[in-house]
């Protein structure tokens, strides 16, 4: 197993060291998300999915409100701030600050909006600044952390980016590479890589990244795996998402024996059993 590569993320001020494996909860203010049990709309809903993340160890609460699913078109830009406006307050009413709150959104108003208005902690792009330029600029003068994650085109239209020249591990990482190093210059100290699985690749592409995972650590940089319940899961066991937790379960404990420091998924409970299974007699 890989020895854990450890960091420090500036949230707000206070350094938060990455000493093991961070468990991400996702939260989905989407009537459309592609796995229906994890949308939630209304307040009551939203803040009891919070809370439960919250008492079964979560670390970061990632909040959607605009679906990137293969295929998706979003919304519009005031819809998803409008959803963002009920999520986020509705979790910080329920938990207070106890945890760490993420953003996914690859807009720079609604990423400006939900820091300086609602108090989130880290901007999720699933572009990296691809889809809206000015992303970079605003996140530098946030100084906020950054999750950066490799994807080609859109999410209406990236299954038609899967062809890559050369190894699709090597591809991504040189690309992502590339994009940190902008984003250290622009002045964003913290930046997150996410391979970005079941964007813009096949499920052979997937499977392969999971098994160069640790060549992922040259970047320098926290390392994100988000898996959870993928076509690339079902595909590969002929089920449903609904189905898909014990395979789910098995990728991130991968995942984390290859030196993850984020796994971002549906199901706390279950990550975080495998993070002390895996983490049992290490220091």
């Amino acid at each position: 197993m890989k020895d854990f590569k450890k960091y420090s993320l500036n949230i707000r001020g206070h350094l938060v060291d990455i000493d093991k494996p961070m468990v991400m909860g996702i939260i989905n203010a989407t009537p459309d998300s592609f796995f229906s049990g994890s949308r939630v709309m209304d307040e009551f809903a939203i803040a009891q999915r919070a809370k439960t993340m919250a008492q079964q160890g979560a670390d970061i609460l990632d909040i959607g409100a605009c679906s990137t699913r293969p295929g998706s078109e979003p919304v519009t830009c005031d819809e998803e701030i409008k959803r963002l406006d009920v999520a986020v307050k509705s979790i910080r009413e329920a938990i207070g600050n106890d945890v760490i709150l993420s953003v996914d959104t690859f807009r720079s108003n609604v990423a400006q909006h939900c820091v300086e208005c609602l108090g989130v902690d880290i901007i999720n792009d699933i572009s990296g600044g691809d889809l809206d330029s000015d992303m970079p600029s605003v996140v530098a003068k946030l100084q906020v952390p950054y999750i950066v994650m490799h994807m080609r085109g859109t999410p209406a239209t990236m299954q038609q980016f899967t062809n890559y020249d050369e190894d699709v591990a090597a591809v991504v990482i040189e690309e992502l590479a590339h994009k940190i190093d902008s984003l250290h210059q622009m002045g964003i100290n913290d930046v997150i890589a996410d391979p970005g699985f079941g964007f813009s690749k096949t499920v052979e592409q997937n499977y392969r990244l999971m098994e160069c995972l640790d060549a992922f650590h040259s970047l320098d940089v926290p390392l994100l795996v988000g898996v959870s319940r993928k076509s690339m899961i079902q595909k590969a066991l002929g089920c449903t998402a609904d189905e898909a937790l014990n395979g789910t379960t098995v990728l991130n404990t991968i995942a984390m024996m290859k030196g993850a420091h984020i796994v971002r998924v549906h199901d706390v409970k279950e990550a975080v059993e495998a993070r002390t299974l895996v983490y049992f007699n290490r220091n």
